[in-house]
């Protein structure tokens, strides 16, 4: 998430700017939204014409009407005409069927985030520390994406995020489909362990007491590479209106939509909240901006920067075209979960892992990516699996073992 979440979408989509400096400032315009009643049948028209750029938009309408308000950053991208799904999900409906157990209940709005979206990123500091402290500039971008239901043995369940984006290019048409794996989320009821992010690279599993996971689920949420990002435990509730979860206090390392222009703190520390509504969920982010010691502990002399509120918001899609994303995603399913238990497996051996540098920031993943490109291609690799996989994190400095523990041979097969 982005998490992020460093937005893959405006990375996939335009260069990303070299390390500490800044994006362009022109704002995203998301997606146009089409109105379409439920009970018609997806459009087979072309889409709508682009609607011109809008305004400059203000996450909270911050510094409305003020003339020198600064340019939000960010995406600068923009998406075709899509249509919004106004009806009541299935997911929603099983979600809201009477005399459920909590657990139940509980894993049905974990289910009811699968689907196709059109998400909208937004982020802004909504207080610095001094006060005076110029605040940073609102943070906003977009993607479409289809998530699936990677695996789900009841009390675990794991998400993967495909982006499934079509772009307005400067001639006005429409792109081919861009399809990448984004980011995964695994779910776990009343875990006995997380693996956590301590700051500077390193991330350590830590045992949970019974009054730390009863009744509770983990979430963990993995990058685009499926190394480690952050883990927290929080409790659902649920109404009639809305399902929610919220974690407890999480570290967790810079998205890229910070450490691109960001050097002066180390640590995201916050909490995340997902909310399952009747068309779709939104997941929110309430971060300090954190400085570290060399030592990974809070500076005592200036331990926060700023606090940021950021939210994505999945608003579930009508007649998404799919077909690229699935081929993707089942070309590439055995090599992605390869890679995952790999890292499973390194931090069952090695209670704490350090890596020499940001993975996502030295680009230290580019060998699985296309590894998996050539898979979502069709082509056979010459190079098993396992050995790219190895490589990969031996490259990120994991304590990789000579022999690989498991095999993913067949994912070398299209």
């Amino acid at each position: 998430m982005l998490g992020t979440l460093g937005i893959a979408a405006a990375q996939q989509a335009a260069p990303a700017p070299a390390a500490g400096v800044a994006p362009p400032t022109v704002a995203v315009a998301p997606p146009a939204e089409t109105a379409k009643p439920s009970t018609a049948a997806p459009s087979t028209q072309p889409a709508a014409t682009p609607q011109a750029a809008s305004p400059a938009r203000y996450t909270f309408t911050w510094q409305l009407g003020q003339p020198d308000a600064p340019a939000p950053r960010g995406g600068t991208t923009r998406g075709p005409a899509v249509t919004l799904d106004s009806e009541p999900s299935k997911a929603w409906s099983a979600l809201q069927e009477p005399g459920l157990s909590p657990y139940e209940r509980d894993r049905r709005a974990i289910l009811a985030m699968a689907g196709d979206y059109r998400v909208t990123f937004d982020f802004l500091e909504v207080d610095t520390f001094p006060p005076q402290t110029p605040r940073d500039k609102p943070y906003q971008s977009w993607g479409t994406e289809r998530v699936y239901v990677d695996a789900d043995s009841g009390k675990s369940i794991s998400l993967v995020h495909i982006l499934n984006m079509r772009i307005v290019q400067d001639d006005g048409s429409i792109s081919e489909p861009m399809i990448t794996k984004h980011w995964r989320q695994t779910w776990q009821y009343q875990p006995t362990e997380i693996v956590e992010y301590k700051g500077r690279d390193r991330w350590e599993r830590r045992q949970l007491a019974p009054a730390e996971n009863t009744g509770r689920w983990s979430q963990t949420v993995y990058q685009v590479d499926e190394s480690p990002r952050y883990a927290g435990v929080g409790r659902w509730s649920h109404s009639s209106s809305f399902s929610t979860w919220i974690s407890g206090d999480t570290w967790r390392p810079l998205p890229r939509r910070e450490w691109s222009v960001r050097k002066d703190y180390q640590v995201l520390l916050g909490t995340n909240r997902h909310t399952i509504t009747a068309t779709g969920w939104v997941q929110e982010e309430n971060n300090l901006k954190a400085v570290l010691t060399p030592e990974r502990a809070l500076d005592p002399a200036r331990p926060y920067l700023a606090r940021e509120y950021g939210v994505a918001r999945y608003s579930r899609l009508r007649g998404a075209e799919v077909a690229a994303a699935d081929e993707y995603y089942q070309r590439t399913r055995a090599f992605w979960d390869g890679v995952l238990s790999t890292w499973t497996q390194l931090f069952v051996a090695h209670p704490q892992i350090t890596l020499r540098a940001p993975v996502d920031q030295a680009g230290l993943f580019h060998k699985l990516f296309e590894y998996a490109d050539q898979l979502a291609a069709g082509e056979r690799p010459r190079i098993p699996a396992d050995e790219v996989i190895r490589e990969s994190l031996l490259d990120m400095g994991a304590p990789v073992p000579v022999q690989p523990r498991h095999s993913v041979a067949s994912a070398s097969s299209p």
